[in-house]
């Protein structure tokens, strides 16, 4: 039985018909309780399940590289989240039940400072991957100071690698060590620019696939 204190205007505690009273940090609040659904695994909730699923599995293990990425998409919602979305609603592709992830469309960063230019990737060297680019810091508005964000995410191990604060613009090149136990896995290769104080940051691209050594 619901609870009506301090007369008709007061705050309701306890249920009300489908009515629910509450109060969380000493507001009162009401909400309405929801209708028990007849079949919670639709076809739809199925799906959309499966498309949740996979694109956790992708972000989880880029959550630093995230937070950095997303940091101005963050409103009201944490980076995180704002990446789930961006990728759920951009870059989910596949039939029922067997959806995937579009790597080149998945932005791990989102930003309007300038990427990079002619970018390249050398898995040839054991244990290492090296990141290459050209010197665009006279364009747009790319600094000398921009650092590398790049990133070596291996999707069987459900793991990433990756640098934040990387080398300058002007340097031309990153190299990131990666574990030993990558050796003949398939990994995915990102990068992104953020600005040496990390206020802004570049849309990520994805620099395609490569088997580590």
């Amino acid at each position: 039985m619901g609870v009506i204190s301090q007369g008709i205007l007061g705050g309701v505690s306890g249920k009300v018909g489908n009515v629910v009273g509450a109060s969380w940090k000493g507001i009162d609040y009401l909400r309405i309780k929801p209708s028990s659904v007849a079949n919670p695994r639709t076809e739809g909730q199925v799906n959309q399940r499966n498309k949740f699923t996979v694109t956790l599995e992708y972000l989880q293990p880029n959550l630093g590289f995230i937070q950095k990425g997303y940091k101005s998409y963050a409103v009201q919602k944490t980076e995180f989240n704002a990446a789930m979305s961006y990728v759920l609603n951009n870059a989910i592709t596949g039939a029922a039940p067997n959806f995937t992830v579009d790597y080149s469309l998945a932005l791990l960063s989102r930003g309007n400072l300038s990427g990079a230019l002619n970018p390249a990737t050398d898995l040839a060297t054991a244990g290492q991957v090296e990141f290459t680019w050209d010197d665009n810091s006279a364009e747009g508005n790319a600094n000398a100071t921009d650092k590398a964000m790049v990133l070596v995410y291996n999707p069987s191990k459900k793991e990433s690698m990756y640098i934040l604060d990387g080398a300058d613009r002007t340097v031309g090149s990153q190299i990131i060590t990666i574990p030993s136990t990558y050796a003949g896995d398939t990994v995915e290769l990102f990068m992104a620019f953020t600005t040496a104080d990390g206020s802004i940051v570049s849309n990520s691209v994805y620099l395609g696939s490569g088997t580590a050594n």
